[in-house]
């Protein structure tokens, strides 16, 4: 039996991408990187006026007669813990099977992906059909590549997408989604004068995750926790607010909160301990699957200037009328959520305050006509809407004969068949099927915990498992 080609390459590759800044909106220099490396190997390739860039190598010798096939990743990652994207360095490190970063994001979505797909083109001893590697460019803000994609950029109608972080699934489907921003205009005025105390009212500890897997899992957003304060708050104190800053990414549960608020000076005591105490009780009450959530409250320095309070009853009244959380759970398939909406983040700016909701949908029309309810809220009361990014849903014949392939392929190399799931976030296929009639993908990777944060590892053996996958996969489809 012929020896595989090992994983080494392919974490070789991936340290060599480790070395290029690549952060969404900024991937001209991995896109540099990905056409030299095709140069090197003397391969045809092709890049486009959003960087996305496809290299294509002809079917290894006596398999031209087989169907192409595409291996599809993006470029681009989400940078934490980085003071400057653009220049700080990711130092990777192993420890107890898994590869991890030192304070900051891996990348290993999806860089791992990538550098896989890289390896085969490199490696002239793995059997293949014709190969069109594709690697798309911010697909973790907007997906502004996927979507620009012209329609002979592609001739495969087979994709693997080695994008999915579930090691012990095939991807088959995705919600589509819909990110707005919305922009509620201020006037600021002067801070009011007299006998008055200034508090930070803080939550924080939060557990917050992804705006679309995570959303049906109990846990506790910032923006609905701040609600609830601000809304107890209004019914019983004479108070003003200065500034608002909620959650960390549009995409995220948010976890964490800081409102400026201030109270007559005659208030102010109880208003600590009452509104503390009751929050902190709720919160353990609400969201047991959250118990780290916390509120406190405490003194800080006076501000200059308030928000009309014409203007904050306008955003309790669009907050309270737009749907947090899980709208509709799907009749077809069990335990998965269908419809939901998340508000990301909510900030006090110079001139408007700004709010970002994404809503998510396995049914299109669902998702379109929960947006524009959400946008027409926010133009009754006067806010600008913008559509940031709207991303069809995809959804694959579990049954197709190539997909039975994928599975089989797991079930012979690894000795287990995967789960086919349809997962409640979205994903760049929605636009391949828009893109190219006919397509059809499966969307498999290693396992790979808490992406898009400084926790973000991936489990070694994994790698080296969907590694032998993906040969056993192209050798199948050159025949």
């Amino acid at each position: 039996m012929t020896k595989q080609p090992s994983t080494e390459r392919v974490f070789s590759i991936f340290r060599e991408l480790n070395q290029i800044p690549r952060p969404s909106h900024h991937e001209e220099q991995v896109a540099n990187y990905l056409c030299q490396f095709a140069e090197r190997q003397h391969l045809e390739y092709e890049r486009d006026k959003e960087n996305c860039v496809v290299i294509r190598k002809p079917a290894s010798p006596g398999y031209e007669a087989a169907e192409p096939i595409v291996l599809l990743n993006h470029m681009d990652m989400v940078c934490v813990g980085m003071s400057n994207p653009l220049a700080d360095p990711i130092e990777a490190y192993v420890e107890n099977g898994w590869m991890k970063a030192r304070g900051t994001s891996l990348g290993a979505d999806n860089g791992i992906g990538l550098s896989m797909a890289l390896a085969v083109l490199e490696d002239n001893s793995i059997v293949h059909p014709a190969l069109e590697v594709i690697t798309t460019t911010n697909e973790e803000d907007g997906m502004s590549g996927a979507s620009q994609l012209s329609s002979d950029f592609l001739k495969g109608r087979k994709v693997i997408n080695l994008d999915s972080e579930d090691y012990d699934t095939i991807t088959t489907g995705a919600a589509g989604a819909c990110l707005q921003f919305h922009r509620i205009p201020i006037k600021r005025q002067p801070a009011p004068g007299g006998k008055h105390r200034w508090y930070r009212i803080r939550f924080e500890g939060g557990l917050g995750g992804h705006s679309g897997v995570d959303i049906n899992k109990g846990r506790c957003s910032a923006v609905v926790a701040a609600w609830a304060i601000l809304a107890s708050v209004y019914n019983e104190y004479d108070f003003d607010v200065a500034s608002i800053s909620i959650g960390e990414a549009n995409a995220s549960i948010a976890s964490s909160a800081e409102i400026i608020v201030c109270v007559p000076s005659g208030e102010a005591c109880e208003f600590v301990k009452a509104q503390q105490d009751m929050m902190n009780e709720w919160l353990r009450e609400e969201y047991p699957d959250d118990p780290k959530m916390t509120c406190s409250i405490e003194k800080c320095d006076q501000r200059d200037n308030v928000i009309p309070r014409e203007v904050f009853e306008t955003l309790m009244g669009c907050l309270e009328q737009i749907p947090q959380g899980v709208v509709k759970m799907s009749e077809t398939m069990p335990g998965t959520v269908e419809t939901s909406n998340n508000v990301g983040r909510i900030v006090t700016e110079n001139y408007h305050i700004f709010i970002s909701t994404h809503t998510r949908s396995f049914v299109d029309n669902d998702m379109a006509t929960l947006s524009k309810e959400i946008a027409d809220t926010f133009a009754k009361a006067g806010a600008e809407s913008e559509v940031v990014m709207s991303a069809p849903a995809w959804q694959e014949n579990q049954q197709s004969p190539f997909l039975q392939l994928v599975s089989d392929t797991f079930q012979d190399v690894l000795g287990w068949r995967p789960h086919m799931v349809a997962m409640h976030f979205v994903l760049e296929a929605g636009f391949f099927v828009q893109h190219y009639p006919g397509i059809q993908i499966a969307s498999i990777g290693p396992r790979i915990v808490e992406p898009h944060s400084t926790s973000e590892r991936v489990e070694l053996k994994t790698v080296d498992d969907i590694w032998l996958v993906l040969l056993e996969l192209l050798k199948r489809m050159s025949n």
